[in-house]
């Protein structure tokens, strides 16, 4: 995209010409990573987090999920027009902004006196860091022209998405463990406000030539369908699947999804070119990216619960069970980018996959007294090592065949598609969760025994489902895809990550 250069406090000298590399691209980039960090690290420490807010704030098992879908949905909801904002607004200006806006509802949430605060916090979060990300990846591009530096630069942002999330489950668990749940939000406040503070001055301003357009009315049309979504799956644990309630929403949603295809359809400055979806090859990646995050977020929920309330782990230690997931994240996204020139990316994210659904499946065995050597951590592994397999071409594969002026769209989509079926899944399978809790305690009474039981029926039955949508995924993958391994080269994406 070209792009033209603001000279203002802290741009660079006027002797650097337009087009030239910004010589303190590096430095830069420090910053970025930063950010990027912090995001990263919000995701993971609040998933740790989570049980201690839930008792603290006194949050109901139907409503709990808010703490993770208020953030996704506002996220993923919003990111595709944070990038058009940061695109014509500034990139530097969208950056620090995103930054002290984040800082801002972290210490909202990490103040909240209640629920409904805390649920507002976190949907705020997920709207300023629809703004942050997409700055973030646009001001790297930008910054880095020649392409082995890009790959550098964005082999460190990568390193930094998959790395941060180990790291902040690690950090979670200690500000659980030895001060409070309210730390894992307030922690943010001063990271943001120092990278905004360092971005003013060595950060370069960038912006998009042309008349600045927004399609508001597509944002609000998706944003609002998918709350409804989500709100109704909630209604529905409480009051059932054929309650007016949960039956006016879920038909509203459909409604509003159904206006948002209309709106994109005819609109002159689409949110989301319906041309970039509607292509084979992407939309089978991003079909199947919604369903790997839909069972692959609701895992890290009902895990956490698992190992804090049926398993007595503290915090800190339930950081450390998740870690070897993180390791294996890492290791195979590296090998899976060496393999995808080689084998293509229809096998590999559709074998990725298909591993992935086995791991899911396999937590089913767990029980009131599982070992976590023998029962989760196989478990974890197997689900890392196929999503691993899987990110990567399915990265890939989202700018397959794109137009130029449609790649920026096209990249956001995976984290788009990644983190609304994350808010999606979560939401179901957390209904799935009370529903099957409820029935078994109908069937054998309220007795400690049953009620430890219980539990390990809703996490069973939300796993199961889990594992469904998984393989689903993989049906879509091997169905849709037929790109070979020629389309894996040459293809540049920027990374793309869970959290």
């Amino acid at each position: 995209m070209t792009t033209t250069v603001d000279r203002k406090a802290g741009d660079p000298p006027v002797g650097v010409a337009d087009g030239e590399p910004d010589p303190r691209r590096w430095l830069a980039l420090c910053i970025i990573a930063v950010a990027q960090l912090m995001v990263v690290l919000d995701a993971s420490i609040v998933n740790i987090a989570m049980p201690h807010a839930q008792a603290d704030l006194g949050i109901s098992t139907a409503n709990r999920q808010w703490m993770v879908t208020a953030y996704t949905l506002a996220f993923g909801g919003l990111l595709l027009l944070g990038g058009r904002i940061a695109d014509y607004l500034g990139r530097k200006r969208a950056f620090v902004w995103g930054l002290i806006g984040f800082a801002l509802a972290s210490a909202l949430g990490g103040l909240a006196p209640n629920a409904a605060m805390l649920f507002a916090a976190r949907a705020l979060q997920g709207a300023f860091a629809a703004l942050l990300a997409p700055a973030a990846l646009s001001l790297i591009t930008v910054a880095f022209t020649e392409s082995r530096e890009r790959a550098k630069a964005f082999g460190v942002y990568g390193a930094i998405s998959g790395g941060g999330a180990a790291i902040g489950l690690i950090v979670g668990g200690l500000l659980t463990e030895y001060t409070s749940w309210r730390w894992c939000l307030l922690v943010n406040v001063p990271i943001a406000l120092v990278a905004a503070s360092f971005a003013v001055p060595v950060v370069r301003e960038s912006r998009a030539q042309g008349e600045a357009r927004y399609d508001l009315p597509g944002a609000v049309t998706v944003t609002a369908g998918l709350v409804a979504l989500v709100y109704g799956f909630t209604v529905a644990a409480e009051d059932g699947w054929s309650d007016v309630r949960t039956l006016g929403l879920l038909i509203g949603s459909v409604a509003l999804l159904a206006a948002f295809v209309v709106i994109e359809a005819r609109s002159t400055a689409p949110l989301l070119p319906l041309r970039v979806a509607w292509e084979r090859n992407r939309g089978g990646s991003f079909l199947a990216s919604l369903l790997i995050g839909a069972g692959l977020f609701a895992m890290f929920l009902f895990l956490t619960y698992y190992f804090q309330q049926t398993l007595r782990y503290s915090a800190l230690k339930t950081g450390f069970a998740f870690l070897p997931f993180s390791a294996g994240i890492i290791f195979s996204a590296g090998t899976a980018s060496q393999l995808l020139p080689r084998i293509g990316p229809r096998v590999l994210a559709g074998v990725g996959t298909a591993m992935a659904a086995v791991g899911m499946a396999l937590l089913m065995s767990i029980g009131v007294d599982s070992s976590y050597v023998a029962h989760v951590l196989p478990s974890e592994l197997l689900i890392s090592f196929g999503m691993g397999f899987s990110f990567v071409p399915l990265s890939n594969l989202a700018l397959v065949g794109v137009a130029a002026h449609d790649a920026g769209v096209a990249s956001a989509l995976v984290n788009t598609t990644q983190q609304i079926g994350g808010s999606l899944g979560t939401a179901l399978l957390n209904t799935v969760y009370a529903t099957a809790v409820g029935s078994y305690l109908d069937g054998h009474g309220h007795g400690p025994a049953a009620l430890a039981q219980s539990q390990i029926e809703g996490y069973t039955t939300a796993f199961l489902w889990g594992a469904i949508l998984i393989a689903i995924a993989a049906v879509v993958i091997f169905v849709f895809i037929r790109a070979g391994r020629e389309s894996a080269v040459n293809v540049e994406g920027a990374p793309a990550h869970v959290g």
